[in-house]
């Protein structure tokens, strides 16, 4: 697995995979792998406390299910950010003027972004709590709706050669309404790639989207990215604990003389690999329909 990319196309036809499909398969020689079905649902807390701003205790919780696992996204507003957080740090340790409150390190942070598997268990280990309608209710999609998916994505997988993999769907309500399009392309042969400025946008990825995509007259399409610096945020601490776990790993193989940590490459969590690649496409996808207060 690879790098990837996504667009949203927000006024797609009813018969936008038709058309992609037509595309990859006659342009590009594209080979059907599968379906490509993801499901998102919401929830916000209801939690009291002495706080007479309510919103300040309300924490909004999203779930994006695909393949085996479900990602789950909880916004805490009154928990710091980790950036703003190790710059006060630095600077009580570099010496500088006392900020009123510097804390110690907090239990987590603004963002946190977790996998639970199998799908279902978040909600089992809620309901077994008892906390669903009391502590935790679920927002967003259609009245009567169940407990399923408020929102999905629906669609197929394509690859093109040995270094493409497009998953392309439409974005549906529980009620059947079509919301656009998401189309994701995959770079396989690179695990990770440092875009130009930390946007989180890649031209490689951009122009062979474009080609992907037919062309209509007044499509509304754009990209979805998340900046280096952003996306360090919802990792929050990540790279903390892979220092941790590669200096271990060294200290393990000094004494092993087939073995040099020098000639291994470091793998590492913001790797687009594996589960890390769909954790980063989750996090795409629902900050994109989330922007559109679809979910």
């Amino acid at each position: 697995m690879g790098f990837t990319g996504l667009v949203r196309w927000t006024n797609a036809p009813s018969t936008g995979v038709d058309l992609i499909r037509h595309n990859i398969t006659v342009n590009h020689q594209g080979v059907l792998r599968g379906r490509w079905q993801v499901g998102l649902s919401s929830w916000r807390s209801r939690f009291t406390g002495e706080s007479t701003d309510m919103r300040s205790l309300e924490r909004p919780l999203y779930t994006v299910t695909m393949n085996e696992n479900t990602f789950v996204m909880l916004e805490d507003p009154a928990a710091p950010n980790r950036g703003d957080y190790l710059k006060l740090k630095a600077s009580q340790e570099q010496g500088q003027p006392q900020q009123p409150f510097v804390p110690a390190p907090p239990p987590h942070y603004h963002y946190t972004l977790v996998t639970v598997s199998p799908p279902g268990a978040l909600e089992q280990l809620m309901s077994h709590l008892g906390v669903v309608g009391k502590r935790w209710v679920r927002t967003g999609g259609e009245k009567g709706q169940g407990s399923g998916h408020h929102l999905s994505v629906d669609g197929l997988i394509f690859s093109i050669g040995n270094d493409w993999l497009v998953r392309f769907g439409h974005v549906m309500l529980a009620g059947g309404s079509i919301k656009g399009m998401l189309i994701e392309a995959e770079y396989l042969p690179l695990p990770d790639l440092h875009t130009e400025g930390g946007e989180g946008r890649s031209e490689l990825l951009s122009d062979f989207l474009a080609s992907v995509i037919p062309l209509l007259p007044d499509s509304e399409i754009w990209t979805v990215a998340v900046s280096d610096e952003m996306w360090a945020e919802v990792l929050a601490g990540l790279d903390e604990d892979d220092a941790e776990e590669t200096e271990s790993k060294m200290d393990e193989d000094e004494d092993d003389v087939f073995i040099s940590p020098d000639f291994l490459p470091v793998a590492r969590k913001t790797d687009w690999l594996g589960v890390n690649r769909d954790k980063r496409s989750a996090y795409l996808i629902q900050g994109a329909l989330k922007g559109e207060a679809l979910i």
